[in-house]
């Protein structure tokens, strides 16, 4: 292992992103190692990915046999990063809507944090290219989430992160079961309501570059449900389980 930092991008139908993301990230001024954990991509992104390792050290590529959602691909690339031992483990967008030169800052933040969340709504609003419904539906699932699970975050639904190892070793991955925006919160709720030390860093989101948005309906409602589940399994408190892990508070 050349690098305790590992950035999972989970890819279908990315081939136009995958060569020119891949070179922005082993270009960073901090080492990283690559995993490309791809749902069996018709537009030979599987394949793309496969050459570029063939090339690069310091890319991995874990192929899946079928499309199964966003949380899925990452659970298997989180598992994938705790069996190799890395130290520093980020969720990124195969997509160019997160900027690959944020990482040496979501480093020095996770230097003293269990998460890191990037965010677009801290301090003000960072989104480029969005039209204003999309917007206002990030920002409402965003309240909404606040409100039920008391999660006190900006962006919980926000996919650009960085977890340390630790944290998540404290999740018990094959239970996770959702996707899209809901698993981005349930991840997150997980790790707060055990006491452990979460944080967010500004970023700014771009949408995507190249191919479509993969939001649904079915998403945005999976979501709705999901934080009530959330509070439920956290005893209906608003607020970390006290005492789980007093010296990250």
């Amino acid at each position: 292992m050349a690098s305790e930092t590992l950035i999972i991008i989970p890819t279908y139908n990315e081939r136009d992103n995958l060569g020119p993301l891949t070179r922005r990230l082993l270009g960073l001024p901090v080492a990283v190692d690559i995993l490309i954990v791809d749902d069996n991509s018709p537009d030979g992104t599987g394949q793309l990915a496969e050459e570029i390792a063939s090339a690069e050290p310091a890319v991995h590529v874990l192929h899946r046999t079928a499309k199964e959602g966003l949380g899925r691909a990452y659970c298997a690339g989180f598992a994938w990063a705790l069996e190799h031992y890395y130290e520093f483990i980020f969720e990124m967008d195969g997509d160019f809507s997160h900027n690959p030169d944020d990482i040496p800052r979501f480093l020095a933040a996770a230097q003293d944090a269990d998460l890191v969340l990037g965010s677009r709504y801290l301090s003000g609003i960072r989104v480029i290219n969005w039209p204003l419904h999309r917007l206002i539906l990030s920002m409402s699932a965003a309240r909404y989430v606040r409100l039920v699970t008391g999660m006190p975050f900006t962006d919980p639904t926000g996919g650009f992160k960085c977890f340390r190892r630790r944290a998540l070793e404290n999740i018990d991955l094959p239970a996770v079961r959702s996707n899209g925006y809901s698993f981005q919160i349930e991840l997150t709720h997980k790790i707060w309501r055990q006491g452990l030390k979460v944080v967010e860093v500004p970023i700014v989101f771009t949408d995507r570059f190249q191919g479509s948005s993969k939001m649904s309906g079915h998403i945005v409602s999976e979501a709705f449900f999901m934080v009530w589940r959330l509070w439920a399994q956290n005893g209906f408190r608003r607020s970390p389980r006290p005492s789980l892990h007093p010296n990250r508070q």
